[in-house]
Parts: structure tokens; C-alpha cells; sequence
């Protein structure tokens, strides 16, 4: 008695020997390799660039608030200068080189008189709700712009929020912006009140 094949088992039988050939041919393994890296590989780098721009846009805000406290050393700004939004303006302008129009919402500034610079030093702040919160010790402090006379210790903190461009970066750091912060603390010179 001899068995006969049916289609099934045809199909069976022809199976292996489609796998085998699948597994041996070689002429789209380029473009399947190439498939496989081109996600992890354009991924690495926008982050690259990503951190390569926000790292260029803390140097030019720390310049910024470098180039804001030496004037207010010297006396070449005064507190009438700075008043109300007037500092925060002035760092906005500089800072348009490398940052969007939405610049004065997502600007921070505080500046203000230390009778010594160990109460400078015991000024902080922390982040709650994506919101920065100055701290003095254990109290709590609003943002305030009041610069010392002459010879007065002053601090100069700016807070920027920078927008992560990259949309799968922003997922994975859980927002999208992260905090740019600079700080300086000086004495001023003896210029005229």
C-alpha cells in the first residue's frame, strides 16, 4: 500500500526547505541590518545635538548673567536700571540669540543684598511642581530684584526653562523642559550712590 501525499503534507514538506532558503539568502541583509541600527543611530544622535545646543545655551545664559553683575559692580547699572521686568528684559535680549520669542515666561531672575557672603551662601533653592522655589535655610523667599548700594554683597540667579526640541527625549526626562541655572555673588565697588 503506498500513501499518498495530499496537500498538506506537500506543504509541510516544503516548509523547511523555505526557511532553509530564507535563512541562506543574503541579498537583503544589508538593507535589514541598516533597518535595524538606523532607529538607535539617529536617536544617539539628536541626542547629541540636543545636548550640544542646551549645553551652548547655559554657557550663553551664564556669560549673560557674568556680563549683568559686573555692570551692577561697577555701578554702570543702578537699581533704577533693573526695576520691574527691566532685568529680565535686558537678559531676554541677549539671550534671543539662542532661545525662542517666550523667553520673558520662562525667565527667572532673582538679585538681591547678603549683609555678608555667608548668608549669600545659605541661599538656595528647590524644584517642586516644575516650579523653583528660593530658599534662605529653612525659609522660604519670592523672586525679588533689589540690588545693594555701593560696597553691598549682592547674588544675581537666573532660572531658565529650556524646551527639549527632541520629542522622544522630552518623553524619557519626563517633561518637556529642563532648568538652566546661573549664579554669581560679588561685592560692589565704591561707585557714587
Amino acid at each position: 500500500m503506498s500513501k499518498e501525499v495530499g496537500p498538506t503534507d506537500e506543504h509541510q514538506a516544503r516548509r523547511p526547505r523555505f526557511f532553509s532558503r530564507f535563512l541562506r539568502d543574503r541579498r537583503g541583509s544589508t538593507a535589514i541590518e541598516f533597518a535595524i541600527l538606523a532607529i538607535p543611530f539617529a536617536l544617539l544622535v539628536f541626542a547629541i545635538l540636543e545636548s550640544c545646543i542646551a549645553f551652548a545655551g547655559q554657557e550663553v545664559m551664564a556669560n549673560i548673567t557674568d556680563d549683568v553683575a559686573r555692570k551692577l559692580r561697577t555701578g554702570q547699572l543702578r537699581a533704577a536700571d533693573v526695576a520691574g521686568d527691566n532685568l529680565k528684559n535686558m537678559i531676554c535680549d541677549k539671550l534671543e540669540i539662542i532661545v525662542s520669542q517666550d523667553c520673558p515666561t520662562q525667565l527667572d531672575v532673582d538679585l538681591r543684598q547678603y549683609t555678608t557672603f555667608a548668608d549669600a551662601a545659605l541661599a538656595g533653592f528647590k524644584i517642586q511642581g516644575g516650579q523653583v522655589i528660593l530658599t534662605n535655610g529653612n525659609a522660604t523667599q519670592s523672586f525679588t530684584v533689589a540690588p545693594g548700594p555701593a560696597e553691598s554683597k549682592n547674588m544675581l540667579r537666573v532660572f531658565y526653562k529650556w524646551p527639549i526640541m527632541t520629542d522622544l527625549l522630552a518623553q524619557s526626562m519626563g517633561g518637556n523642559k529642563t532648568l538652566h541655572f546661573a549664579s554669581i555673588t560679588w561685592q560692589n565697588e565704591p561707585f557714587g550712590n
